[in-house]
């Protein structure tokens, strides 16, 4: 099965807690706080592997949690940190949070940050001070990142095959290359794109069969809409047309209906973040299979009359009639077409975001913002320094007056994150 499109959930790992410890030893007086600091949780990167082909293991695993950072101990010890985790996704994956663009991993071993793991709370060791010699407070280790990505593979090869069911194009990528797509004489035989090297003199390039496009495969008739996006980063395109009839049109009427479903697919995308994606622009080169029955020369002679300035590469993929001249004329023009750059870098949005919000539901006040919710979190209510630690917190972040002023009152409850409180 061949998998294109997949959501994933990935949760960084939390950071270790801190300790709290106090050195007791016999003979050393004023031994003092020795609890140590919690290990970082573990980060999440995505990593481009050449030996996937398909999004497939996503769609059955679609959830990723990287491992929680050690606990500190007593005698200063650190907690130790947890190893990173990395998820290897094809080559030419596309990244999407939420609709905005995140990454473009197309090169072997290409890596990146997707999720940022907690840091480790600090122990008591971290807190003491010359007016505070013995602290009873630790925080909890900070929780890891958590993000919901949309992965979308586009192949990348050099040449891609299109052309209307049964024109030829599995037959044509078997024969100039070692895959072996599934071949047969009905329509949507090919129900996934499929990928060959074809070796040329003391080169190679990679062909790709993109199956399914019909009239109207724009718009989601059939399949090609599913897989006219793995065209968009082709250098070069071949159109296979079969000289006798399809759907009872002849060989011309369906040349330029496939090539109006490329023209319409480029309009159809919105904020395209690929150069270069007017599909039907791209360079083509046109061939005529099927030479191998009869009356092929007159078809092939009809065809051409509406193609007066274009040149037709009359091939047969079952004898392999005219198959070297097209890949020579194959290889000439990807020597002239740039590789296109495929997609803009993203650039980093700087908006203001104030330190907490305040919402009122009925009686109940809800607190928002990144650092007070992760300051909550990581704050350890069973003990009194640490609760003692976070209303000064609240203090001096401007939160309880900003309270006052929405007019809280006595026994009112407060929300910060998944902490609930009676305000007094």
């Amino acid at each position: 099965m061949f998998v294109d499109k997949v959501r994933i959930y990935i949760t960084a790992g939390r950071g270790g807690d801190g300790c709290i410890s106090f050195r007791r030893e016999k003979f050393i007086p004023l031994g003092g706080p020795d609890g140590g600091n919690g290990g970082k949780g573990g980060d999440v990167y995505l990593e481009a592997d050449p030996h996937l082909k398909s999004l497939l293991d996503f769609s059955y695993k679609p959830h990723y949690k990287a491992q929680s950072g050690s606990a500190g101990r007593g005698s200063d010890k650190y907690g130790r940190g947890a190893l990173d985790l990395i998820i290897k996704v094809p080559l030419g994956t596309m990244v999407y949070d939420k609709n905005r663009f995140v990454a473009d991993l197309k090169e072997q071993g290409q890596k990146i940050l997707i999720a940022k793991g907690g840091r480790g709370g600090r122990g008591n060791a971290s807190y003491k001070t010359s007016r505070n010699t013995a602290p009873r407070i630790s925080e909890k280790g900070e929780p890891g990142q958590e993000v919901t990505l949309d992965l979308e593979l586009k192949l990348i090869a050099d040449v891609g095959l299109v052309g209307f069911p049964n024109a030829g194009k599995s037959t044509f990528l078997s024969r100039v290359t070692a895959a072996r797509p599934k071949i047969a004489d009905y329509p949507f035989t090919t129900l996934s794109p499929n990928l060959g090297v074809a070796r040329f003199k003391d080169t190679s390039f990679v062909i790709a069969d993109i199956p399914g496009i019909i009239e109207g495969a724009h718009e989601g008739k059939g399949l090609g809409d599913e897989f006219l996006r793995h065209i968009q980063r082709t250098r070069v395109l071949i159109h296979i047309v079969d000289l006798f009839e399809y759907d009872g049109r002849p060989a011309y009427k369906n040349y330029l209906a496939i090539n109006r479903e490329l023209s319409e697919y480029s309009k159809s995308l919105l904020n395209p973040l690929m150069r270069g994606l007017k599909l039907d622009k791209k360079p083509m080169l046109i061939a005529a299979n099927k030479m191998d029955l009869t009356d092929a020369d007159k078809k092939l002679k009809e065809f051409k009359k509406n193609l007066k300035r274009k040149k037709v590469f009359p091939i047969s993929c079952i004898t392999g009639k005219g198959i070297k001249e097209l890949l020579t004329e194959t290889f000439k023009m990807l020597e002239k077409t740039p590789v296109h750059e495929i997609a803009d870098e993203p650039r980093k949005q700087y908006i203001y975001k104030p330190d907490f919000v305040i919402n009122k539901k009925q009686d109940v006040f809800i607190i928002t913002g990144d650092k007070i919710e992760r300051i909550a979190e990581m704050t350890n209510f069973e003990q009194q320094e640490s609760l003692m630690h976070f209303q000064t917190v609240l203090k001096d972040m401007g939160i309880d007056k900003a309270l006052k002023d929405k007019g809280i009152e006595i026994g009112n409850t407060v929300k910060i994150g998944k902490q609930e409180f009676t305000y007094e």
